[in-house]
């Protein structure tokens, strides 16, 4: 499931992650990312995942289209965790783009919010 949190940043998407990640949700992600462009040169991440279970099939398929088509319009990522294959996600994220990404830990969020709106 995919929260909506409140953002401090005109370009900046901040959600909470948990559960499974379902197609829906992404195409929800999806629009607002378009939403964004309109205005912004470069989309912004604050993502916490808590107790987050991954994909579902469709879910995860969406998310690589997205990915695909608008992967030199992200700019910073702030990906906040409490597992360490979710550092390693981050971790081969800023593998595949040229967005400046950091992982984390749970405990650390309000750091990884102040980052991401500076």
């Amino acid at each position: 499931m995919i929260q909506l949190l409140n953002s401090e940043k005109v370009n900046l998407i901040s959600v909470k992650i948990s559960g499974k990640i379902s197609k829906d949700e992404v195409e929800k992600i999806h629009s607002q990312i378009h939403e964004i462009l309109k205005q912004n040169s470069k989309v912004d991440f604050y993502f916490i995942l808590e107790d987050f279970d991954g994909y579902t099939l469709k879910g995860f398929w969406e998310d690589l289209k997205v990915d695909r088509a608008h992967i030199s319009d992200y700019g910073k990522m702030a990906f906040v965790g409490e597992k360490k294959w979710q550092e390693w996600a981050a971790k081969s994220t800023d593998f595949f783009t040229s967005s400046e990404v950091k992982y984390f830990d749970l405990e650390n969020k309000e750091l990884a919010k102040t980052w991401i709106i500076s």
